[in-house]
């Protein structure tokens, strides 16, 4: 009887710890199958704007193909992903503090303390932006366990 409560356990915390590793990384906002929707995600930080990925530059990252304006944007994520990629997996930063999920719109962006944070609306940025740390400290709370 021991033996069979030691394997459900062990059963137990092995699913746990999968979820939590796949809770943690998240997911990735897609539209149309592309990360992001296809903006390139390097463009924020080297133009400080949006602009529009190209399918002659792109590259499969956290199991969603992410696309850039230029081979040095797609080699330069690829390169640090991490560093480029924006925070919540691309889903609406607001959102994410209340512990939601929420599609994004590139022209609704900013970077934060070398991060880029995504929202749903340029509405729903303001929103965001009266309190910058206090949604980014909620975001980062819930984000974990927004799709469990």
């Amino acid at each position: 009887m021991k033996r069979t409560h030691g394997w459900r356990a062990a059963v137990l915390v092995a699913s746990l710890a999968l979820s939590l590793g796949a809770a943690a990384d998240g997911r990735i906002f897609t539209r149309d199958g592309l990360a992001i929707g296809g903006t390139d995600p390097v463009a924020y930080f080297t133009e400080g704007r949006p602009v529009a990925g190209s399918p002659d530059y792109q590259l499969v990252w956290h199991e969603a193909t992410w696309q850039f304006a230029s081979a040095e944007h797609r080699d330069r994520f690829e390169a640090d992903p991490e560093a480029y990629a924006p925070q919540y997996g691309g889903w609406c930063a607001w959102a994410a503090a209340r512990g939601e999920a929420a599609s994004t719109v590139p022209e609704a962006w900013k970077v934060v303390d070398d991060k880029l944070y995504l929202n749903y609306s340029r509405f729903i940025q303001w929103r965001w932006e009266r309190d910058i740390p206090g949604y980014i400290e909620a975001a980062d709370a819930h984000w974990p366990d927004i799709f469990e």
